[in-house]
């Protein structure tokens, strides 16, 4: 076999690992949204999760800013944010910028309960990766940062956020 073969090989192999690797991530992942999403609310639906962080971070946000940032069209994107709303979680402003348009953000309830969730998640990421340096979690946040960025217009196999 010549070298460029066994460097296509040797990748292969590592994209194998990184594919296996991912699902199970994605698998454990995705259980565990629709824990934290049911700590929020018994009603909130494992996709809305995100959102919550989303509007957390960015704070006020327009629905088709938040659509294009999770990756789902615009009717999946009205029907989680009412669903958000009816749950008292969320509420929509006007946009001061352009009165047509409306801006969503957490409520005080939302941003209570979220927070709650949050802390708790963090603290269970704390006591999974004791055994971890510092330097390692921020190593591996880093680079799944760098792998969320890259796959900004890539299919994350997961069909049931659209």
């Amino acid at each position: 076999m010549d070298h460029e073969g066994a460097d296509r090989e040797g990748a292969d192999v590592e994209f194998l690992a990184l594919e296996r690797e991912l699902t199970v991530f994605l698998r454990r992942a995705r259980a565990s949204s629709g824990e934290m999403a049911r700590a929020v609310h018994p009603d909130l639906e494992p996709a809305a999760y995100g959102l919550l962080v989303r509007l957390e971070e960015g704070g006020p946000q327009r629905a088709t800013e938040l659509a294009a940032y999770i990756g789902v069209g615009k009717a999946t994107m009205s029907r989680q944010l009412r669903a958000l709303e009816e749950l008292g979680l969320v509420a929509r402003d006007p946009d001061p910028v352009d009165g047509r348009a409306s801006l969503m953000r957490l409520t005080e309830e939302g941003r209570a309960r979220y927070r709650t969730v949050r802390d708790a998640r963090r603290a269970k990421y704390v006591q999974h990766l004791a055994g971890w340096d510092r330097r390692e979690v921020a190593e591996l946040a880093r680079l799944l940062g760098q792998l969320n960025d890259s796959g900004d217009s890539g299919d994350s196999g997961d069909s049931s956020e659209s």
